[in-house]
């Protein structure tokens, strides 16, 4: 969410801003949000001047008193009365015009930096670097459900009958190898100087608003009925949360978590085949990155984020590539954004497997998360989000990638500890 003093001196940018994120319907927005601020000051004016004006009119009441003129006294009562009336009524409109202001600010999208390339989609996005060796082996690649039943790793027809479309029963080596990759995961990161966190896996619509937009909620988050609260879709969510309404001093940031949990997605809309299986699911479970910095130091923290998952990938022999995301693929709290991509010899092309966000100060303004310099200033932090991994689709690249011609799958010499010393996992 941008800062409304921003827009009121630069509503050029913010409407070039939106141009560039190809949402012209959106355009409109920032006349009627700049009308309202000026609507808005005018009544905290007319307010404050009826106040002051209170305030002389009751010395004067006091003074009419003293002297025994109780007539004019009374006739100033009314006027306190009436100013009384006039501030009850402007404060209710007040109320209304800073609800609508609020509204209409968490509907206008974030500056992206000027880095990002302009696109309206991400068929748009742009290859940054590849890391590793996308390999093809002779040998033809089952689909990975496929391979997992090879093992006796998956059961998605008990899963619909339990739950439905979109879950599933992971078994054997199968499910130990998608615990060894989160433990693996965990261990890396907290090497690489996180705090390992478990974070709460519903939280309230307050930090749902603060984290994400109305239409990313809308498309992604399930509600508890009868209650205010939400699954989170990814554990960014409650720690990101973790730090609302909160005084940060600046010798604290930056604070950098990884975090462990179950996340839940609605996964709305139709998908293609390449999409089944455990692509797509309404279940999964995710090891994940943030950090809150100050705003001089998000640039070099999101190069950070985003080089530990291509970092772990590499080390599980998995080839990966960056993908720089375009101005239309970008969510409008982010800044800046990159998936990583992981290598489908099967399909002979990338895929998605991890994202990485910078978002400014647009989460720390919504959810008033913010910092006290050492010079006493204060300011809103910046947060920054990235999928260290997610199993479902990291199993998928990690099955191809290492799939031998017997059937058979390579476990890398970094899992094998968290595999139990297995070397291989074996068809069944």
């Amino acid at each position: 969410m941008l800062d409304i003093k921003f827009v009121r001196n630069n509503p050029d940018t913010v409407k070039e801003n939106i141009k560039k994120k190809f949402q012209d319907d959106k355009l409109p927005l920032v006349d009627e949000v700049l009308q309202l601020d000026q609507q808005n000051r005018d009544i905290k004016q007319e307010v404050e001047a009826l106040r002051a004006d209170r305030n002389k009119i009751s010395k004067q009441i006091g003074a009419c008193m003293a002297q025994g003129k109780k007539e004019e006294a009374e006739e100033l009562k009314k006027k306190v009365q009436e100013n009384a009336d006039r501030i009850e009524a402007l404060s209710s409109e007040e109320k209304q015009v800073e609800e609508r202001i609020k509204k209409i600010m968490m509907t206008i999208p974030n500056i992206i930096d000027s880095s990002v390339p302009i696109g309206k989609d991400d068929s748009e996005n742009v290859e940054i670097q590849k890391y590793g060796e996308p390999a093809i082996p002779e040998f033809e690649i089952p689909y990975h459900t496929e391979i997992m039943e090879n093992f006796n790793g998956i059961d998605l027809e008990s899963a619909g009958k339990v739950a439905g479309n979109g879950f599933y029963y992971l078994m054997g080596d199968i499910a130990r190898l998608h615990s060894a990759v989160i433990t693996y995961a965990r261990d890396f990161m907290i090497n690489r100087g996180f705090t390992y966190c478990i974070p709460p896996f519903m939280i309230r619509s307050n930090v749902v608003t603060g984290v994400m937009s109305f239409a990313e909620m809308d498309a992604m988050m399930y509600k508890i009925e009868g209650e205010d609260l939400y699954l989170i879709g990814t554990s960014e969510h409650s720690m990101i949360g973790k730090f609302i309404d909160t005084m940060l001093n600046e010798n604290q940031l930056p604070q950098t978590l990884t975090s462990y949990s179950p996340c839940f997605r609605k996964e709305k809309g139709a998908h293609g085949i390449e999409e089944r299986g455990v692509y797509r699911i309404h279940q999964f479970e995710k090891q994940e990155m943030i950090v809150v910095c100050k705003p001089e130091e998000s640039k070099v923290w999101y190069d950070k984020l985003w080089q530990n998952t291509v970092d772990l990938f590499r080390s599980l022999d998995v080839p990966v590539r960056t993908l720089e995301c375009c101005s239309g693929d970008l969510a409008d709290l982010k800044v800046k954004s990159c998936d990583v991509e992981a290598w489908s010899p099967r399909q002979k092309k990338y895929f998605e497997v991890g994202s990485c966000s910078n978002l400014g100060d647009a989460q720390a303004r919504r959810l008033g998360i913010r910092v006290k310099g050492t010079d006493g200033s204060k300011y809103f932090a910046h947060t920054l989000n990235n999928t260290v991994v997610a199993p479902p689709r990291m199993l998928i690249a990690f099955l191809e990638n290492n799939l031998q011609e017997d059937g058979s799958v390579r476990i890398p010499e970094v899992l094998q500890p968290y595999m139990g010393g297995m070397t291989k996992i074996e068809k069944k």
